[in-house]
């Protein structure tokens, strides 16, 4: 017969073809992609920014008109989260330039035979924390950024502050 009986077991010297397993790859995690360097990145994929611009107008649009409070609500969401996205991208494109800054003054330093600098984590932090707080005056929102930060970190201290029922006798 062509077919043959699958109730005697297969012997042990009979050849089986392979078939040839497909190798999946992840662009993500492989080598052969190439490197990942936010810069290009960003500059190929900046047409996206004026899709998300189009979509952000598409959804204030649609907002002003919709009286259902489900979807306005959603709508609301929506935008909000574009915002916050295109607020974290500026974030990210000040951050890298500063960085850029840095680097270019150091290049120059060490061509005029200075040794070069290197920030530490927590002199960075303090040049953002500076830079931020130059932002906000300038847009004259500094004293009321400060008078939240010194309610937060009272209600912290209070809070460490051992209570008075029970401490001693």
């Amino acid at each position: 017969p062509v077919e043959v009986s699958s109730k005697k077991p297969v012997s042990f010297l009979r050849k089986v073809v392979q078939a040839k397993k497909q190798i999946r790859r992840d662009p993500r995690f492989d080598d052969l992609s190439g490197e990942y360097k936010p810069e290009v990145f960003e500059q190929t994929y900046k047409f996206l920014d004026v899709i998300k611009k189009q979509e952000k107008e598409m959804v204030q649009k649609k907002l002003k008109k919709v009286r259902d409070p489900d979807l306005k609500d959603k709508l609301e969401q929506l935008a909000q989260r574009m915002d916050q996205q295109e607020a974290a991208a500026q974030k990210r494109q000040r951050q890298r330039e500063r960085e850029l800054e840095f680097k270019k003054q150091q290049r120059e330093l060490a061509q005029q035979g200075k040794k070069p600098f290197y920030l530490k984590r927590g002199d960075l932090r303090k040049l953002e924390l500076a830079e931020k707080y130059q932002e906000l005056k300038k847009r004259g929102k500094l004293e009321n950024f400060l008078s939240k930060k010194r309610k937060r970190n009272s209600h912290k201290d209070r809070r460490k502050l051992p209570t008075g029922s029970g401490a001693t006798k």
